[in-house]
């Protein structure tokens, strides 16, 4: 567990800005609304939520300055109260500092460049012609392949494989098992007698700087160009980029999202849990696509985009299917009454 450390909330407003009001509590932990209590910290949100701070115990609450007569504490006035409330959370729980090190199991290939500020723990192997530039972590397990350069404050956690050639930029955090350049799912089919034909994958995976990977996702290098993903770009767990695809900056992906070849996805999108985006599609910048959304065809426009079939008890599903399975029996119906009714108005 990260250390925690304590700061008054006059501290907190002079470090992040905002407002305080009530006493100068000292604050030593974060908390849900719910359940903080004596030197916890608070936010709402979400303005639906605000019948909870009468019956709030925490130390202080960080809320939206029109809220301010309503907490029944100290608060800390901010514009967006999450944010605030992340901002705290950072403060209160700093990243870990590892002292620069290599450890005596790790195995280095030859002409490795491995800055003297950085710390590799045990059982990493390091192939040949590596650079890892100043501060980089990279933590028990990891594999990182032949010419591959990873940039300065990069973290990798346990078991991150990490193929041949590819690039990470600086301040990346490359979470545990996740797997990045493997080879793309390209083969041409070659008959019968010989099965499939396997495509050589000569492209890279370019992850540029302040990029967070997460847990178990796969990123597979290109087919001829690189799969590239942008600056500041958030990929969660269990996630699959495939080959040659490129994701904007900022752009953030929830949970089991897949995102097939040679598709471009435009900068600050959002792409909920499950999302499916089919391949060689254009998605455009500011685009937010609902959780479970199958994404079949390009999007050109910014907005929110939803192709989810609504919950529904499973007779009420089965019902609603067999007439939507009749839908294209019933246009063709209508298109015969509508031209019969046109040639009737035409005699008449």
């Amino acid at each position: 567990m990260s250390q925690t450390v304590g700061f008054h909330l006059s501290e907190l407003v002079a470090a992040l800005g905002g407002e305080w009001r009530g006493e100068d509590v000292q604050i030593k932990a974060v908390a849900p609304l719910e359940t903080a209590g004596d030197g916890d910290i608070a936010f709402l949100a979400n303005p639906k939520y605000r019948q909870q701070l009468a019956a709030c115990r925490a130390a202080a609450v960080i809320v939206r300055p029109e809220l301010a007569e309503q907490v029944p504490n100290s608060a800390i006035l901010a514009a967006d109260p999450y944010l605030y409330f992340a901002k705290v959370a950072r403060l209160l729980h700093p990243q870990p500092r590892y002292t620069p090190t290599i450890h005596p199991s790790a195995v280095i290939g030859d002409h490795s460049d491995i800055a003297p500020s950085a710390h590799i723990a045990a059982q990493v192997v390091i192939g040949a012609g590596v650079k890892i530039a100043d501060d980089v972590v990279i933590h028990a397990g990891c594999v990182v392949g032949d010419g591959v350069e990873i940039g300065a404050g990069t973290v990798l956690h346990p078991r991150v494989t990490v193929y041949r050639d590819c690039r990470i930029g600086a301040r990346c955090v490359i979470h545990s098992g996740a797997v990045i350049g493997a080879d793309g799912f390209g083969m041409a089919w070659a008959g019968a007698e010989e099965g499939w034909f396997d495509i050589p994958q000569i492209g890279r995976v370019v992850i540029e700087d302040n990029v967070h990977v997460g847990a178990n996702t796969t990123i597979d290098r290109g087919a001829l160009a690189d799969t590239v993903i942008e600056y500041g770009a958030r990929l969660d767990n269990q996630i699959q980029i495939a080959h040659n695809v490129r994701v904007g900056k900022y752009t953030a992906m929830a949970a089991c999202v897949g995102v097939a070849g040679s598709t471009r996805i435009g900068a600050y999108c959002m792409v909920g849990g499950a999302g499916m985006i089919s391949g060689h599609l254009q998605i455009g910048d500011r685009v937010h696509i609902s959780g479970g959304t199958l994404v079949a065809k390009s999007i050109r426009e910014p907005g929110h985009y939803t192709a989810v079939y609504p919950l529904a008890t499973h007779r009420e599903w089965t019902h609603n299917a067999a007439q939507l399975r009749q839908l294209d029996r019933l246009y063709q119906r209508v298109k015969t009454l509508e031209a019969q009714q046109a040639a009737s108005e035409t005699h008449s």
